[in-house]
């Protein structure tokens, strides 16, 4: 891999030195089974990541790029399945986007997985009030590479207007990330957040579609989710154990309340906490399950070939 060619129009996410990565002449990519190139034990697959671009808030976007995947390689992450949230509020409300901001937003995100294509694997955000634009831009992304679907809080999960993006990700054979606020007990400004229980009735809708149920440690009654799983009613909801939450107990309780097979690792905003829980599972888990945390069902999720494993 040669090394980057700025590109001198266009918004600056498209310039490589624009987005304060580290390039590959400068460091050669070395993650997981890339590096290893013969055990599956080094894959790690990071299904709930965020990058920045030069329309966000952040002045420092191209700083939190980088340090992201430089944190990722120290972790071993091997691929950062990523969304951005629009503007993340700079010029439209985070969980209500505008349709000009998802299309930037994908946009920056697509640069960036193919300046990355060994590390960055995408998620194209929409928003479901916007029915014909969400469905356009969900085959527009997926069309471009992209492995997922990623709903926020701009509408509560049990609405039909989340049937025709659920529907797509059904004929189109990817996930959904779904952002979830554990056990919402009222209503803020800005966002239509769903609980795990909403989650799940959602879940029951669509049973061909697989759901991840984002950041069990993201704030907020864990323990209502995880009851809600228990019911057995929605097999095809994942939970992602990324978010700063690491209560004593959690780990333990979303393995009993669906096993091995149907957690994923993620980190979130906070990779600390995240490469914290994996750590733990290492004392909980056995090698061959916790190889399913790390990778192999994420692997399962995702469609075929999404991963250089599969």
């Amino acid at each position: 891999m040669g090394a980057k060619t700025q590109i001198t129009s266009g918004p600056a996410w498209q310039d490589a030195r624009g987005l304060g990565l580290v390039t590959c002449a400068a460091r050669p990519v070395q993650l997981g089974v890339l590096a290893s190139r013969d055990s599956d034990w080094c894959m790690l697959i990071d299904v709930h990541a965020h990058f920045y671009h030069d329309r966000t808030p952040r002045g420092d976007w191209h700083e939190r790029n980088a340090s992201r995947l430089e944190a990722g390689r120290k972790i071993g992450i091997t691929i950062h399945v990523a969304s951005v949230l629009g503007s993340f509020g700079r010029t439209s409300p985070t969980y209500f986007p505008s349709p000009r901001d998802l299309e930037y937003g994908n946009d920056a995100l697509l640069a960036l997985a193919r300046e990355h294509p060994d590390a960055i694997r995408g998620y194209v955000t929409v928003n479901p009030n916007y029915t014909v634009h969400a469905r356009a831009e969900i085959a527009r992304c997926l069309g471009a590479g992209m492995v997922g679907i990623k709903l926020a809080a701009s509408r509560r999960a049990t609405d039909p207007l989340l049937d025709p993006i659920c529907e797509l990700a059904a004929q189109r054979g990817v996930p959904v990330l779904h952002h979830i606020w554990q056990h919402r007990r009222h209503d803020w400004p800005g966002q239509e957040a769903s609980d795990g229980a909403e989650l799940c009735v959602l879940a029951a809708r669509h049973p061909k579609v697989r759901f991840i149920l984002a950041h069990i440690g993201g704030g907020g009654d864990w323990q209502h989710s995880l009851a809600e799983l228990r019911r057995g009613t929605a097999p095809n909801v994942y939970i992602d154990l990324s978010g700063s939450g690491a209560d004593g107990g959690m780990l333990e309780a979303c393995l009993d309340a669906v096993g091995p097979t149907r957690l994923l690792f993620g980190t979130d905003l906070t990779m600390d906490t995240g490469w914290a829980k994996l750590r733990y599972l290492e004392r909980l888990l056995p090698p061959r399950e916790l190889e399913l945390v790390r990778w192999r069902n994420a692997a399962s999720v995702f469609p075929r070939g999404a991963f250089p494993a599969d």
